[in-house]
């Protein structure tokens, strides 16, 4: 698969390069048009959020994770674009990212997707048929009021002991290797559910693939009326044809039986 080839080589020198180069994967204008979109206002600075975008993003990909590191980056970029040079403080451009909507990365993840899926070759597809994989997992957050409430932390851990946990469900295209869509919603919430919310991303034709938990009979039967076909391991409740039924054993304490046989 000649794309996700390119990615990872370009993955690879972003995180060892100098400045921003993700303005060459990621346009301002593409980031610019979405920001016009939804609205949002912004005054010309330093930390501009097409600057911010990049450097987010090109900080969650470095190796070194730092808001220094990250600064570097950006004054490395401004220097080279003949702008003035912002002070080495990392409290302008922490300020500045905390600004940016959760929205705007919604948005801009689901144009990097779709972009990359109308450059997918047909012979990249599985007998023409693309195919999708889904999986869920867990994260935690920084214990804030607002991450409290949106995402309450599990009952087993004590009240300003434990961190807010979100449940987290991502479908993946097995062909570009890049994510199509994802959801967020409370730890309790379990895989199938997720994946109900991300059955807007499946299209005619396509193939599901996940694991034991997306084993649901109502689910399989709305996806296949979907026109979509699933691909899973079989649910551990369920039991195979042609293979027996497990035998459980029981194990009483013998002692704690005696014991109250003779007081009766």
């Amino acid at each position: 698969m000649r794309f996700p080839c390119v990615l990872r080589r370009r993955g690879v020198a972003s995180a060892k390069s100098v400045g921003l180069p993700f303005q060459e994967i990621l346009p301002s204008k593409i980031i610019e048009d979405i920001i016009n979109d939804l609205g949002i206002k912004y005054r010309s600075r330093l930390y501009s959020p097409i600057v911010i975008v990049w450097s987010f993003l090109l900080q969650v990909l470095d190796p070194d994770h730092s808001c220094k590191n990250a600064v570097s980056k950006v004054i490395s970029y401004l220097v080279a674009e003949g702008k003035e040079r912002p002070s080495e403080n990392t409290g302008a451009y922490c300020r500045a990212r905390k600004k940016l909507p959760e929205i705007l990365f919604k948005k801009l993840l689901d144009l990097s997707s779709q972009n990359l899926e109308k450059q997918v070759d047909k012979k990249d597809l599985w007998h023409g048929r693309h195919v999708k994989s889904i999986d869920g997992s867990s994260v935690s957050m920084p214990d804030t009021l607002e991450n409290q409430k949106a995402y309450p932390q599990h009952p087993s851990q004590k009240v300003g002991c434990g961190f807010p946990i979100a449940a987290i469900g991502v479908l993946f295209s097995y062909c570009t290797g890049a994510v199509i869509g994802i959801t967020i919603d409370t730890w309790e919430t379990h895989d199938i559910n997720l994946a109900r919310q991300l059955s807007k991303y499946l299209k005619i034709g396509d193939i599901l693939l996940g694991d034991r938990a997306f084993c649901a009979y109502t689910d399989i039967c709305l996806w296949l009326n979907g026109g979509c076909d699933i691909v899973t391991r079989l649910h551990q409740g369920r039991v195979a044809k042609g293979k027996k039924k497990p035998k459980y054993t029981v194990v009483e304490d013998n002692k704690k039986t005696n014991k109250s046989k003779k007081k009766n």
